[in-house]
């Protein structure tokens, strides 16, 4: 089977095969050859906010035996859709079938200016929140731009392509490394050494031969302070996380009872978890966001435990909306912050505000209520 493709007035016959090999001449110089498109991408990209880009091929197969045995040890907790996708990750083509390179992109997120996020751990009565969901929820702000960069490419070549933004089953810190972004932490996140570890991933998947950059190597070195400064050690190794002990897991995506024996050491996080980063030695040289989408919300960065316990239904929704907080809803939310109040001093305003939630319709947020009015007088037994 072949495809006619008309520039300047000739006549190709391409065979199927290389179809894609040269379709982006088509509207555009002749000259404008993989490498000169694949310049041109990562200018516009960075023209739309973006950091970083970098362009990887699709294959995974390492990475996807790493993914297998993640799932085998069960180290992916009560993350179901995971072991359902299962190997799927790992296999671009069969998200997008063609694929042939995976566009990666880096948009910084730490919101400058925002209340020093250390200060905030260190204050019990304080709520921490995880400074990716201070601001409007990423999702949205990446898909919009990577939205914008992929029709820039459709306009200058004819391609299929697809963007995601933790929106599908992409292994995109594998992916992002192959194409040169930065190297895997022993935290698993994604580190550069212009940004250390602050900022959200997106990736475009085009069936053109783009030029590949070249994978970066690791400069963890030696350093274990992501494993060490761990509160539940769920860094059980370099590289490896189990899930079901991550305040971040445990906050966000496990909908159920935190266990008891966890609950302790989760401190103020009521929302995620920063410490593998904060304390991350090439997080010093991360620049601050200056996107707008990104700035503090409803002071979030610094705000007491009692005021957000105290917020009804109504008032979640109407605060949260466009955050990524929303999707947990008000009574996980309530059950993370009565676990956080349940290790902050128990002081007559932490207890009442405890007591207020005592008779909840919820039988989640009545537990973890019970659990941390009991721990109060275990604590403070005069």
């Amino acid at each position: 089977m072949s495809q006619s493709l008309r520039k300047g007035g000739s006549s190709l016959l391409i065979g199927q095969s290389y179809w894609a090999m040269i379709r982006f001449m088509q509207n555009s110089d002749p000259r404008f050859e993989m490498d000169e498109l694949a310049r041109r991408i990562k200018a516009w990209g960075r023209e739309l906010g973006f950091q970083a880009l970098g362009i990887s091929d699709t294959n995974l197969g390492e990475a996807e035996e790493h993914l297998l045995q993640w799932l085998a040890d069960g180290h992916h907790g009560a993350m179901d859709y995971m072991a359902k996708h299962g190997v799927k990750r790992a296999r671009p083509t069969e998200l997008l079938p063609g694929t042939l390179r995976v566009i990666s992109v880096r948009m910084n997120y730490f919101p400058e200016p925002s209340h020093d996020a250390e200060a905030i751990l260190l204050d019990p009565s304080r709520a921490y929140v995880s400074r990716y969901a201070l601001g409007r929820d990423y999702h949205k702000v990446l898909r919009n731009r990577l939205e914008k960069l992929a029709q820039k490419i459709r306009e200058v070549v004819e391609c299929q392509c697809r963007v995601f933004t933790d929106s599908a089953p992409v292994l995109e810190v594998e992916l992002a490394q192959k194409g040169s972004l930065g190297w895997r932490g022993k935290h698993t996140l994604l580190l550069s050494r212009e940004q250390g570890s602050w900022f959200f991933l997106g990736e475009i998947f085009i069936d053109l031969p783009l030029s590949v950059d070249k994978a970066q190597q690791s400069h963890c070195g030696t350093c274990v302070a992501c494993m060490e400064v761990c509160p539940t050690q769920a860094i059980t190794a370099p590289y490896k996380i189990d899930a079901r002990r991550c305040i971040s897991y445990l906050t966000i995506e496990h909908k159920g009872s935190i266990p008891i024996e966890l609950r302790p050491l989760i401190g103020n996080r009521i929302y995620g978890c920063d410490d593998c980063q904060l304390f991350c030695p090439w997080n010093k040289f991360a620049d601050k966001s200056i996107e707008p989408d990104f700035s503090v919300r409803n002071k979030l960065d610094d705000i007491s435990l009692i005021e957000l316990f105290a917020w009804s239904e109504d008032e979640f929704k109407m605060r949260m909306v466009g955050s990524a907080i929303y999707r947990i809803g008000y009574e996980q939310w309530l059950r993370n912050i009565a676990v956080a109040l349940g290790n902050a001093p128990a002081t007559d305003e932490s207890l009442m505000a405890l007591q207020t939630r005592s008779q909840h319709t919820s039988l989640l947020v009545r537990e973890h209520v019970e659990w941390a009015l009991q721990r109060k007088i275990e604590l403070n037994p005069d």
